[in-house]
């Protein structure tokens, strides 16, 4: 009977992309796992498109928003109207930094494998992973976009682990 069933898996299950694994080191019970899609790892994970200056599209289809970090807005939004009512600032100028962050952003993180690091929230309530993020080649993205004045400081509380580098390295920019 069990060799019916497990002949009936792979005719049916096999051909639908499911696979079975049996690992009994992991498993002593023998029960068989059954895992559907494919799996990440936030170690080393592709960047597939920078939605703008400070929101990315992961390989998984997981958008991450970095953490420490606010990057004008490229398209309009209340948040424009805001930032603009905020700063005494030009919408059309706001919209020109944001495409300027948003192409420094595509250029340092689209198409490259990422590590992610998280702080004590994993998620922002629109569902986005709140992350830093860092190239193979150690680069801290959050950092060099503030480094290069590319953002400004948003810090929401509990989620400041390098609040003080990025204020350090924010000060050093405007200063520049």
């Amino acid at each position: 009977m069990k060799s019916i069933f497990v002949l009936l898996v792979i005719l049916f299950l096999l051909p639908l992309g499911i696979y079975c694994s049996h690992n009994t080191a992991n498993d002593p019970s023998g029960k068989i796992s059954i895992p559907f899609g494919k799996s990440y790892t936030y170690d080393d994970i592709f960047v597939k498109r920078a939605v703008d200056g400070d929101t990315l599209v992961l390989e998984s289809g997981e958008r991450v928003r970095l953490i420490g970090i606010d990057t004008p807005e490229m398209h309009e939004s209340g948040k424009l109207y805001r930032d603009s009512r905020r700063t005494g600032m030009d919408i059309r100028t706001i919209q020109a930094l944001g495409k300027r962050s948003y192409e420094f952003t595509r250029k340092l993180l689209e198409n490259q494998r990422v590590r992610l690091e998280f702080d004590v929230e994993k998620r922002d309530k629109y569902k986005r992973l709140l992350g830093y993020v860092f190239l193979k080649d150690g680069t801290f993205a959050n950092a060099e976009i503030v480094k290069q004045g590319y953002a400004s400081l948003m810090t929401y509380p509990p989620n400041v682990k390098y609040v003080d580098l990025f204020k350090k390295l924010y000060k050093a920019a405007r200063e520049n």
